[in-house]
């Protein structure tokens, strides 16, 4: 019983790393759809492998990380022409850099629910900004080192780097986390509501994102939206959908985008991406934060209406 037990547990752990590595592999082909060259560097606006393989440890833990390595390994062998030994360094900087972040925000007792304001600012600084250094600066070495990337374009290819990764995080690890929990919700009035968002959020992204009037923050009252009315479920795909889309049309050189050079776009990209990501996960954590006091004074005052009816003095029977 207790080796059938064993093997069972091995079987679903090694099911949980290869499902992971298939992951990685794949998102890494979707982001490398939207790749730009950055001082003779290959590059993207958003690396959504850092967020999967972040999520992967907050739900497996450390035990998980063969599953990121070898889907790691798998993208940096499909952009090469083999395994070599820098090919082997960037692996270890993108595994690392994802699990430190997930060490780092378990010291500080983050919780994957998300509905604490901490829990959004640790992800933010120590999860994405602080974690994706590591992978940043590997990245960027291994190039430096390996003499193909000269020194004077070191910080480029590093900002660039690590912009990717950690968009990567803020845009990717909430909505996996937000899917953990996620349910299908009743039939009511909310659906109507939630259409109505997911119509204005992408007819506000396309006007934003494609009109030369320079209209990118029309998209911020619907992220708004989104946070007030549903919190992190509603506001974390409306951040990604928006991401995408400005990636979409600043690698097109359209809209807002057109006539910038490529270091332009790639910085204009990443000051939006980093307000998006950053106003839909911290106002939604304060509004589900501020939710969660009100109904925990409600059910208190409830308990204390209670406590005090049953010890108030009932009448006499002879009275």
């Amino acid at each position: 019983m207790i080796r059938s037990k064993e093997n069972r547990r091995r079987a679903v752990l090694a099911v949980q790393m290869l499902v992971i590595a298939a992951a990685y592999f794949g998102s890494a082909q979707l982001g490398l759809l939207r790749q730009v060259a950055v001082e003779s560097s290959v590059v993207t606006p958003l690396w959504p492998p850092s967020g999967i393989a972040l999520a992967a440890f907050l739900y497996a833990g450390v035990r998980i990380w063969p599953g990121v390595a070898v889907g790691s390994l798998l993208t940096v062998m499909s952009l090469s022409d083999g395994l070599t030994f820098w090919g082997v360094a960037i692996v270890v900087g993108s595994t690392l850099a994802p699990l430190c972040s997930f060490l780092a925000l378990r010291v500080v007792g983050f919780r994957s629910e998300l509905d604490r304001l901490r829990d959004g600012v640790a992800l933010v600084f120590l999860g994405a900004m602080g974690g994706m250094v590591i992978s940043a600066t590997g990245g960027a070495g291994v190039q430096l080192l390996s003499g193909s990337l000269p020194a004077g374009q070191f910080w480029q290819v590093w900002s660039a780097w690590w912009a990717g990764d950690a968009m990567g995080v803020l845009m990717v690890t909430p909505l996996l986390l937000v899917l953990r929990r996620a349910r299908m919700p009743r039939m009511d009035d909310r659906w109507i509501e939630t259409v109505a968002l997911a119509v204005v959020a992408v007819v506000a992204t396309v006007i934003a994102t494609r009109s030369s009037l320079s209209m990118i923050y029309l998209v911020f009252p619907v992220l708004v939206w989104a946070a007030l009315r549903f919190q992190l479920a509603g506001s974390a795909p409306c951040a990604l959908l928006m991401s995408v889309m400005a990636i979409i049309a600043g690698t097109e050189g359209v809209g807002p985008f057109a006539d910038h050079s490529v270091l332009e776009v790639m910085l204009n990209l990443c000051i939006l991406n980093g307000c998006l990501a950053l106003t839909a996960l911290l106002l939604a954590a304060i509004v589900t934060e501020h939710n969660n006091i009100r109904h925990e004074t409600e059910v208190a005052c409830e308990e204390l209406a209670a406590l005090v009816e049953e010890l108030s003095p009932r009448p006499s029977a002879g009275s």
